[in-house]
């Protein structure tokens, strides 16, 4: 890292704890500690809660009062909560779950309830976080927070229910609230603002898309942290279906098996809620973009015990580019039925299609035959009339969770997952004349696959003593299956094939061209298979100080039968790595009551796609490599406020680099990264939110040359949100920049730097109808949001989407 680039990360990291400490110097909580009296206007309910962990039963208290209820994991690990039976508020049920336990109860200044230690117990008084319980399910939920931060557990980078400061890698949660603020309405959108992640859409409604993270591709996908190997599938999934999206960076092999340098992405599912509660959307915005959605939720019988929850969305959506059209359609339902006090089956289901017309592909040339400009409009589309790109996503999933006491939990989860697509799609070749437009064709392309994974997961969890200390340990197995069928086509067409898709004048095209003949060549049957086991421990050293470590043992094989027509017999491949161990190790060390620091260290272990094949059509090797973390993270404002800082660095070998001469790919050797993300994420003061942060990375080969030029050396993502105070407080108005610095291909294709700006206001009519109005690219700036070799694809101009919520 340069004398330069160091100086700046001071200076930031200098900035940053300025503004942390002024921060915390402004949080008073309010506490309220009377166990006998309680507010005269609470609500009276009856309970009758058993005998069980502290932990357990304050959630219960939680989702049966819909009072919040902020709970460390740390602090009531190993404790027992007597059983509460009887007419309580809220506040006097906890106390007699707290009864005996050396804690005490108090109201904090975002008016939740939370525990801390009694203050003869501690030597100094530790305030918790805000972390909203709703129930025993997901402790970390964040819908209706209003939050832009989640301290809650996250199972994402370990098997272990990790707080975020407790996770030794950078994580960002991307909750509810922010999802709505920013309109967030797919993965890719959500990931494009995300610190650490570049976005490159290489086309409109089709397969270039691709996340970057760390320079390498993110593949790595967990749904409720059950690992997707149809991880380019997860780019369009629709974000209404989801509570939050948690995003660890760095390898996680021992959560995926896969131990990519990338990050991993944990979607984690909307749940059923205690109370009934729904929900009606509908927004409109320019290009002729509409949307309706709804989500209803709440109790299924009388007691409680059997809940549900359905999310439904539909968008139909035209576009700054002539001719391309995309209709998307989602519903989700999830059910979750009480067994006993303490088993929890949960079953559901999500079905997701997505059409697009005359999608764009492969971009605009950037120059003509003589070397000038294109400079074609940014509505220009190069699209044939015959291309589309058609998928459809099925998720089918059940789970058993059971509490055995003592603090020991076990889980079982299956799930079932078809991914289809069809696609008839071109790329546009030639050199195009500037005086005449000609000189442009298409060669087109058609590509199928149906796509069937069945994944078990099965883990148990609990607490152990040894050497006078309590610790964690957390064991299982997972097995998954996918299964691909995909049929092919003879690959391109074009004048050697008798094809003609020359354009008359690309200048003035409007899209017609000659309809290409598909005809089936032979097909490709694939099997993956993988079977792991893991095991993860988190050792206490000391009060402060913990030891997080652990294995993935895993055995993967990929067996593929070609066939062809007209040809007898099949062709196999057989490609296997048995017993391949990535180890975790991380080591977390609490400074004080704020600030954390963190070192980790994993190993790469990656196999390659079936369709990433050298020039002799041999599937590259697997990638490999290491992957070292430090950094410090430090929570203000009962935890509403977190900044962390993280520098990185990966060694990998066998990473796949397409070569263009030769339409294949080449295994670079040496691939070296290293890099810095600072982030802030919360809430400045009542009302503020704030999602911030910088990157630094650099790849560099084995001769010391700078690789994946195509991600930026440095990038910058800000969005706020502030609710005006007293007569004003029904407006929140917002916005933010997404900055990145000079990017693209040497000696080919590269943009400078460049800032979008987005803005936003929200006004609530009243407590159950509200509108909210975004303007991205505020300011109208042209850039390219993918280059290739070939061209590149303009990012979207400015638009407006109104959209209206109404909530009953």
């Amino acid at each position: 890292m340069s004398t330069v680039t160091d100086l700046r990360l001071s200076l930031l990291a200098a900035a940053l704890v300025a503004l942390f400490s002024s921060a915390n110097a402004q949080a008073q909580p309010v506490a309220g500690n009377n166990p006998v009296a309680a507010d005269a206007g609470a609500a009276l309910r009856a309970y009758d809660i058993p005998a069980q962990a502290l932990g357990s039963s304050l959630a219960r208290i939680a989702s049966e009062s819909g009072e919040a209820i902020s709970v460390n994991a740390e602090l009531v690990r190993g404790l027992q909560a007597p059983e509460v039976r009887g007419r309580y508020t809220a506040e006097q049920a906890a106390h007699a779950a707290i009864a005996g336990s050396g804690l005490e109860l108090l109201r904090t200044g975002s008016g939740s309830w939370a525990l801390r230690r009694q203050p003869q117990a501690a030597s100094g008084v530790v305030t918790l976080g805000a972390v909203q319980v709703t129930g025993e399910r997901d402790p970390a939920v964040t819908e209706n927070t209003g939050s832009y931060t989640s301290t809650g557990p996250s199972a994402t980078g370990t098997p272990l229910a990790l707080s975020w400061k407790e996770t030794p890698q950078s994580v960002t949660v991307i909750t509810r609230q922010r999802l709505d603020d920013q309109k967030l309405e797919s993965v890719i959108d959500a990931l494009e603002n995300t610190t650490g992640v570049t976005a490159f859409r290489q086309g409109m409604g089709t397969d270039l898309s691709g996340l970057w993270s760390r320079g390498f591709t993110i593949s790595n996908f967990l749904v409720d942290g059950i690992p997707s190997s149809l991880g380019s599938s997860s780019y369009w999934r629709n974000t209404a279906m989801y509570d939050r999206i948690e995003v660890v960076r760095g390898a996680t092999g021992l959560m995926s098996g896969m131990g990519t340098p990338a990050a991993s992405i944990n979607l984690v599912r909307k749940r059923p809620t205690a109370e009934g509660q729904a929900s009606i959307t509908a927004e409109a915005g320019s290009w002729d973009r509409y949307g309706l959605g709804a989500d209803l939720s709440g109790p299924l019988s009388d007691n409680g015990k059997l809940r549900g929850r359905i999310v439904v969305d539909e968008k139909n959506q035209h576009s700054w580019i002539d001719r391309y059209e995309k209709q998307d359609r989602m519903v989700y339902g999830i059910t979750e039925l009480d067994l006993s006090s303490s088993t929890l089956l949960t079953a559901g289901f999500s079905y997701e299609t997505n059409k697009n017309d005359s999608p764009l592909r492969t971009g605009l040339p950037f120059t003509y035959s003589n070397g000038a400009p294109t400079n074609f409009k940014r509505s220009t589309n190069a699209a044939p009339d015959w291309s589309f790109y058609d998928s459809e996503l099925t998720n089918l999933f059940a789970s058993v969770k059971h509490d055995f006491g003592k603090g020991w939990a076990g889980k079982v989860e299956v799930t079932h997952t078809i991914y289809n697509y069809d696609s008839a799609l071109y790329f546009l070749t030639g050199s195009i004349d500037q005086a005449t437009g000609q000189g442009a064709s298409l060669w087109p392309v058609r590509w199928k696959s149906n796509d069937r994974q069945t994944t078990l997961d099965a883990q148990v969890s609990g607490p152990f003593d040894l050497l006078g200390r309590q610790h964690e340990i957390v064991a299982g197995i997972s097995l998954s299956q996918l299964r691909s069928d995909t049929p092919s086509y003879g690959g391109w067409l074009g004048p050697w094939t008798g094809y003609d898709g020359t354009i008359p004048d690309f200048r003035s095209w409007n899209g017609a061209s000659n309809e290409p003949n598909f005809v089936k060549a032979g097909e490709t049957n694939t099997k993956e298979t993988q079977y792991s086991a893991y095991l993860t421990s988190r050792f206490k050293l000391a009060d402060a100080t913990s030891l997080i470590a652990g294995a993935r043992v895993t055995n993967w094989e990929r067996k593929a039968d070609t066939s062809v027509v007209g040809v007898s017999g099949n062709t196999r491949t057989d490609t296997r790595e048995t017993g391949v161990i990535v180890p975790y190790a991380g080591l977390v060390h609490d400074l004080d009551a704020n600030w954390t620091v963190y070192g980790s260290y994993t190993r790469i272990f990656s196999p390659q796609t079936a369709a990433t094949r050298d020039v002799n059509n041999n599937v590259l090797d697997p990638e490999r490599g290491t992957s070292y973390e430090l950094g410090i993270k430090s929570s203000f404002m009962e935890d509403r406020l977190n900044a962390g800082l993280a520098l990185f660095r990966t060694n990998q070998s066998n990473l796949a680099n397409y070569d263009a001469a030769t339409s294949s790919y080449v295994a670079l050797q040496g691939i070296k990264t290293k890099g810095a993300e600072l982030e802030l994420t919360g809430e400045l003061r009542r009302g503020w939110n704030i999602a911030a942060g910088y990157t630094y990375s650099l790849s560099e080969d084995a001769k010391g040359q700078r690789a994946i030029t195509q991600i930026p050396r440095h990038s910058v993502k800000l969005f706020t949100t502030y609710r005006l105070p007293d007569a004003l407080n029904k407006l929140t108005v917002g916005g933010g920049i997404n900055w990145q610095s000079m990017s693209g291909y040497v000696g080919e294709a590269q943009q400078s730097s460049y800032t979008v700006v987005n803005a936003m206001a929200r006004y609530e009519f009243s407590k159950q109808f509200s509108a909210t109005l975004n303007v991205n690219n505020l300011f109208d700036k042209s850039y390219y949001s993918g280059l290739s070799a070939y061209g590149g694809v303009y990012g979207a101009p400015r638009n407006v989407m109104l959209s209206a919520k109404y909530a009953f």
